[in-house]
């Protein structure tokens, strides 16, 4: 046999397989739920080996008619069952098994045509789709108006807005990037965002956690205002403890982060680093167990069991923190420019107010031009972290509630008492 002929009797295996995959699902489906319903597995094998002979033959007649009319069969077939069985039950039957057989024979088709990756992929998303009948409800289920209006904004003004904006500087320091700063409004949006849905699947203790982690990676900042901003909505005040974890957990990613970053960039940077940022990251994972398991302790107590979750997604409070920051880099710019003779310290803990990372990569690249001043470079980098520890717990204290800051005041400090002794004993 040829290779052709291979590749053929291989492409019509695959068909069968995939209206065998959803056939079985529907004959259960059937069995179970719906005895009278239409199709079943040899149904649905039947109809993909239909739409991939109807292919074939339009590939070797090189007309495409043949699978169109094939196609318009099927639908017309399943119609008709469709009718006949609403003509036969008392309530209006589903269009899921009538669509699911149309698009087993498209499939079908496609697989011939050369798309049998493509085909293979949606013949899966399909069978999945259909088995996962009660879960996608129960998710449904759990989605109000409020939800689905938050969802919506967050995705015009992330596939809408952005793409509009310069993503260019627009003022004379070049410090302000519309398309950057917006970015920056989609992120505190979509933390708030996911947070809440975390805490709703996860409860508040586990969903503060993986917020928390998912946000340092992100960016700890965003993640330190959207908790901030939660903190003020949220009117148990017991909730301060596992949204202080969520915070540290989320200054421990950006620690780490750093770390990371020095390896890959410029490793010999990375062991100067190591004692500053092992003690931050150490103190920091203490200070956020702490907290995860006083919040954890009080939150299974009967009292606060049943704590009201509500969405905290807001543009207008998200531009609020975009217009702040876009004032600290305009800020940060005008000093870089105007007093940059003040020293390298001065303007890493200038510049990590509001961007570690940024800092990070311009040390490491100071240190490989001046391998000598290795330990010049980690003074900053760590200057920086500390400085950006600073500033975020000021941001709390601003913006979020008074038991939220107090708290993360004394991590800071503890976490400030690290870096700094690791700093000048070094």
């Amino acid at each position: 046999m040829s290779e052709f002929d291979f590749v053929m009797v291989q492409n019509f295996l695959i068909a069968l397989l995939l209206g065998a995959l959803v056939g079985v699902e529907r004959e259960k489906h059937r069995r179970s739920e719906h005895p009278g319903n239409f199709g079943g597995l040899r149904t649905y094998i039947l109809f993909a080996q239909a739409g991939a002979i109807s292919a074939w033959l339009s590939l070797h007649l090189q007309s495409p008619w043949l699978f169109v009319i094939t196609v318009l069969i099927v639908a017309l077939a399943v119609i008709a069952a469709y009718v006949l069985e609403n003509q036969r039950t008392a309530g209006s039957p589903g269009l899921t098994s009538e669509i699911s057989a149309i698009t087993v024979c498209l499939l079908g088709g496609a697989i011939m045509f050369g798309y049998a990756e493509l085909a293979v992929m949606l013949g899966i998303l399909t069978s999945a789709i259909l088995t996962f009948k009660q879960p996608l409800h129960g998710l449904v289920a759990k989605i109000d108006i409020d939800d689905m209006y938050a969802g919506l904004k967050l995705l015009i003004a992330s596939f809408i807005v952005l793409p509009l904006l310069p993503n260019h500087a627009i003022d004379p320091w070049q410090a302000l990037n519309p398309y950057r700063l917006w970015l920056l409004v989609i992120l505190i949006s979509s933390m708030s965002l996911l947070g809440y849905i975390a805490v709703r699947w996860l409860g508040t203790a586990h969903g503060t956690v993986v917020t928390g982690i998912s946000g340092g990676l992100a960016s700890s900042t965003a993640a330190t205002l959207s908790f901030a901003r939660s903190s003020k909505l949220e009117s148990d005040p017991l909730a301060a403890d596992t949204q202080a974890c969520g915070v540290l957990l989320a200054w421990l990613v950006m620690f780490i982060r750093v770390l990371v970053t020095v390896f890959i960039v410029y490793r010999p940077l990375l062991a100067p680093l190591l004692l500053p940022f092992t003690s931050m990251a150490l103190l920091t994972a203490v200070m956020a167990g702490i907290y995860y398991w006083l919040g954890s302790r009080r939150y299974v107590s009967p009292q606060h069991s049943a704590v009201k979750v509500s969405n905290p997604f807001s543009l207008v409070a998200a531009i609020k923190f975009g217009l702040l920051f876009a004032l600290i880099l305009l800020l940060v710019k005008l000093t870089e420019q105007y007093a940059a003779a003040e020293g390298l310290y001065i303007l890493a803990a200038l510049a990590g107010m509001t961007d570690v990372d940024a800092v990070t990569l311009s040390m490491t690249d100071y240190a490989r031009r001046l391998p000598d001043a290795l330990a010049v470079a980690a003074a900053g980098v760590t200057i920086a972290a500390l400085s950006n520890t600073v500033v975020k717990c000021t941001l709390v204290f601003a913006l979020g509630s008074r038991v939220l800051a107090n708290k993360l005041l004394i991590a800071t400090l503890v976490i400030l008492s690290g870096g700094l002794a690791a700093l000048f004993f070094h």
